[in-house]
């Protein structure tokens, strides 16, 4: 632990941060999801930038930092940057460079969501756990029909697989809740729910998860921060974290993990 008190390891930071979010009041809440969505920015950025990112004041996420446990930003970004030495993939201070050469003509934004593009899927092998994804295909691919729900940002996801399974003859169905049609009793057992969601984190997506878990339901979950909401269910979770540019986030790492996932699937059936 730090003099503090503080978290001493990122992973004792992450529970830590889980542990404490769901009470916080609404600013703190703020600086806690910005915070989990942007961890490699805290070792190169000022709490000038953190509270920007969050959209609070600097006063604000300092109080944020003591609440984790620590005297204040600096000691909080000290963990960063002693946890990551040597090796630290400073994809803030690039995509700052590419923002000082923007002039906003259409070549100079496709550059900039390249890069951000390229940053997502060098990160990406390292947000996913290696083992859950392994187990994610097993459970997947044993069941007897895969759920699929993923709504507003998450839609293009859930199509996408519901897609490649269909072509791959793996038996999906997608839940896209038109019409505010409940299809939950489509779900029987020995299927799986695979569930996707991101930050800011659907309603609808958390409400089936928990009821179909009610049902002991098998759900493997694609999700971005420490703090999502699907992290409090027993589900078969994968981590996957979007660099943005301009507030506005691609989906370069969530598409190659699902491409992935869902050839791995269909590759484990067919065996």
């Amino acid at each position: 632990m730090s003099k503090t008190g503080g978290p001493a390891s990122i992973a004792a930071f992450e529970e830590k941060l889980l542990e404490v979010s769901e009470g916080l009041p609404k600013r703190l809440r703020q600086c806690a999801d910005y915070v989990a969505a942007n961890m490699d920015r805290i070792a190169v950025s000022t709490v000038a930038d953190m509270a920007e990112g969050a959209g609070v004041q600097p006063s604000a996420f300092m109080r944020f930092c003591q609440i984790m446990g620590f005297s204040g930003f600096s000691e909080m970004q000290r963990l960063f940057r002693e946890t990551f030495v040597g090796g630290w993939p400073d994809y803030s201070t690039r995509l700052q460079h590419m923002r000082e050469k923007a002039e906003g003509s259409p070549p100079a934004l496709l550059a900039e969501f390249v890069e951000a593009g390229r940053a997502s899927l060098e990160n990406l092998l390292k947000t996913v756990d290696p083992l859950a994804l392994e187990q994610a295909v097993e459970v997947l691919a044993a069941a007897n029909m895969i759920h699929i729900i993923g709504l507003r940002r998450s839609f293009p996801v859930a199509s996408y697989m519901a897609y490649a399974f269909e072509k791959m003859n793996v038996p999906a169905m997608l839940h896209s809740v038109v019409g505010r049609l409940d299809n939950s009793n489509a779900i029987r057992e020995g299927d799986v729910l695979l569930a996707i969601t991101f930050s800011p984190y659907s309603a609808e997506t958390i409400e089936l998860v928990e009821t179909v878990q009610a049902r002991g339901i098998r759900v493997v979950a694609l999700t971005d921060t420490v703090v999502s909401p699907l992290r409090k269910f027993d589900a078969v979770t994968l981590s996957v974290s979007e660099v943005d540019f301009g507030a506005f986030r691609s989906l370069s790492a969530t598409l190659c993990l699902a491409i992935a996932l869902s050839v791995a699937i269909g590759t484990r059936r067919a065996d």
